[in-house]
């Protein structure tokens, strides 16, 4: 099984990379399942039923969120109907939605994806290494190949339940911190490890918004609009082929694609 990982999507500039560069990939690289962290596709922050929607359409198959789940109101109301959207397992009982999913693909073993967020410089939801210990456990009753993303700010809290999880799940994927590392790995354990996917948005900018006012911000420490930026806009994330029977992991490869600018006269 071939699965396309998605870093975050940065408002219109990572939704319409999605749009253009998924069905591309999905063709190229011959992927069965696309997976895409959209906990800042609206705006920058949060998402819409009207975002999710047009993600999903332009091919994804399952999106999952972070601490901006909840960026955009509607999205309370929203989540419950709509079973390919995830948000963070180790929100407190009650919290609308779901944080894992069980999906299936012609012609391939179901894939459960899970996902969750950290509390190391972040907020205190329950306790991610627990939830995950738990949920693993009845995902593999139902299938071996299980993807988790794992959205959190620091390194060592991704590394650590990457280790915990060795061998029990098929990849672990870092998102949040919008920088793309370069320790793509296979764990002894053969579950396929990104510290972090990177972001999908215009990297002509800090971290997805424009330059100047997080300059001004540093300088000032006065409030800033934080706007998202427009210019070289990527695609990034992770390629993983999987060995349905096992589970285990056989590669794991970055993705870092353009956007191909728009023929002379024909968009901006």
């Amino acid at each position: 099984m071939r699965v396309l990982f998605v870093g975050d999507i940065v408002g219109e500039p990572g939704r319409k990379a999605v749009a253009q560069l998924v069905p591309r990939l999905r063709r190229s690289e011959q992927i069965d399942c696309v997976i895409a962290n959209g906990e800042n596709a609206a705006g920058g922050s949060g998402i819409t039923g009207r975002t999710a929607s047009e993600i999903l359409g332009a091919g994804v198959d399952v999106i999952t969120l972070g601490d901006h789940a909840w960026g955009q109101k509607e999205i309370m109301a929203y989540i419950p109907g709509e079973p390919r959207l995830l948000r963070p397992l180790n929100y407190p009982h009650g919290a609308p939605g779901r944080g894992s999913g069980l999906f299936q693909f012609p012609s391939q073993a179901p894939i459960v994806v899970i996902n969750l967020q950290g509390r190391a410089f972040m907020g205190d939801l329950d306790n991610p290494f627990l939830c995950a210990e738990a949920e693993v456990a009845r995902a593999r009753a139902e299938t071996p190949i299980i993807v988790v993303d794992m959205h959190a700010e620091a390194t060592s809290e991704k590394m650590a339940l990457a280790r915990m999880l060795d061998g029990q799940v098929s990849a672990v994927l870092g998102t949040h911190t919008h920088v793309q590392t370069a320790d793509e790995q296979i764990l002894p354990g053969g579950t396929a490890f990104l510290t972090d996917a990177g972001f999908t948005g215009p990297h002509e900018s800090v971290l997805g918004r424009r330059i100047e006012p997080i300059i001004k911000r540093f300088r000032t420490n006065l409030p800033q609009r934080f706007e998202v930026a427009s210019d070289r806009v990527l695609l990034q994330g992770a390629l993983i082929e999987i060995d349905s029977a096992t589970g285990r992991a056989l590669s794991i490869r970055r993705i870092s694609e353009p956007l191909p600018h728009p023929p002379d006269g024909q968009g901006h």
